[in-house]
């Protein structure tokens, strides 16, 4: 009922949406005396505004083309060389020969695309043969593929990682630095050849018990019962995920806009007076975040539940009782892939010392083999995206792939 009522709802609001838009193009047409009025200007960004926040946002693209390495202009090709029926591996394909090492990032699936990581992707492609996990929206995946765990994000980090081969280094981002390192965990208690060079974690809630911060704190004051019952709803009709359980990705977007709903606010206000001003390049700014920010996906019910279960409520991978294909996961079975653990100062979702907790967890990792980073004055998002991420946080990444390339 949840899903279909949001779908109702949203195709209601489609006549309003258009007479919005039009709206807005009226009163932004300079062939309209009334566009030059002050009243004429409001309303045009008023109309723009609300168009922004309330338009449907499919997928969005990567768009990057073209990347600077060493003073030149390269063009870059987006390539998909593996698809698997939950995610694909999307290769950034720089046409000019390189011998930089491979990285594969993995995204997060927590309700956004891997879009998200545009940003990173675009400082690292630079000097390394870069790929990514792309995840699937769980309402486009028909029912006969099966079920997606947290069992089966490991089979595919797993599997990602024996298709580059070895010599590769990964870059976790957030949600994924618990699945990604139980899957290194398990290449190396079998001997795999495959085990990546370095592990780079950034923002991972790795021990949520250290640092609690207020997102950890919700998924821990409610039984998973109430989880099962309140945000999991079957997709409906004509998505062709059809009956499939899910987590839909507008629950998790309306958790994340509540949690800071002061700040977006006062960024749509921004954005009314920048176009009122006629500061366009501040308002596409904004814009641009947006339509980023508000592009959500829904996740399997199975892997939501499970992660959080496993992750937020009952820390099984710090406590050693993390399972696999029926077998513990050994996190003291990691000795030779290079740990980095990224945090930053104002992180509100993953706090401080959590990710760091990494380097208790495996103690029969070299000391040379671990390092940590803590960047001052960021939070959560700002760990893989905008100055202080291309300044400072990618040098660090760069700095321990090249140390054990």
């Amino acid at each position: 009922m949840l899903y279909s009522f949001y779908e109702m709802q949203r195709r209601a609001f489609a006549p309003m949406r258009m007479m919005i838009d039009q709206g807005q193009h009226f009163f932004s047409n300079p062939m309209n005396p009334a566009s030059y009025t002050p009243g004429g200007k409001a309303l045009a960004a008023a109309f723009d505004v609300i168009e922004t926040s309330t338009r449907p946002y499919g997928k969005p693209a990567f768009g990057i083309d073209r990347t600077e390495i060493n003073g030149q202009e390269v063009a870059i090709e987006e390539t998909i060389p593996l698809r698997l029926p939950f995610g694909q591996l999307k290769r950034f394909k720089r046409l000019e020969k390189t011998s930089d090492p491979k990285l594969l990032i993995v995204a997060p699936l927590s309700g956004h695309y891997a879009t998200l990581l545009r940003g990173t992707v675009h400082e690292m492609v630079k000097d390394h043969d870069v790929y990514i996990s792309d995840w699937r929206d769980a309402k486009t995946i028909p029912l006969f593929e099966g079920e997606f765990t947290l069992n089966t994000y490991i089979d595919y980090v797993i599997e990602f990682l024996e298709f580059l081969g070895p010599d590769t280094h990964v870059l976790a981002v957030c949600q994924p630095s618990v699945p990604v390192l139980a899957a290194i965990a398990r290449m190396h208690e079998a001997g795999n050849p495959n085990i990546p060079k370095s592990l780079a974690m950034m923002g991972g809630p790795i021990d949520t018990r250290v640092n609690p911060t207020a997102v950890n704190e919700h998924a821990t004051r409610k039984p998973l019962a109430w989880f099962k019952q309140n945000v999991i709803t079957p997709v409906p009709p004509p998505h062709a995920g059809f009956m499939r359980r899910v987590y839909p990705g507008f629950m998790q977007l309306a958790g994340f806009m509540s949690m800071n709903l002061g700040n977006h606010v006062v960024k749509h206000y921004d954005m009314f007076k920048h176009l009122f001003e006629g500061a366009e390049e501040n308002a596409d700014a904004t814009r641009e975040f947006y339509e980023e920010y508000l592009a959500v996906m829904d996740m399997t019910a199975e892997f939501y539940l499970q992660t959080v279960e496993e992750v937020f409520q009952t820390h099984l991978l710090p406590k050693g009782e993390m399972m696999h294909d029926g077998a513990p996961i050994d996190l003291a079975a990691i000795d030779k892939t290079a740990i980095l653990s990224i945090e930053g100062e104002r992180d509100d979702i993953t706090g401080l010392g959590q990710t760091y907790a990494v380097h208790d967890l495996t103690p029969n990792l070299p000391a040379a083999k671990h390092y940590h980073y803590e960047q001052a004055g960021v939070g959560h998002y700002g760990v893989f995206n905008g100055s202080k991420w291309r300044k400072y946080i990618s040098h660090e990444v760069r700095q321990v792939i090249r140390e054990n390339a």
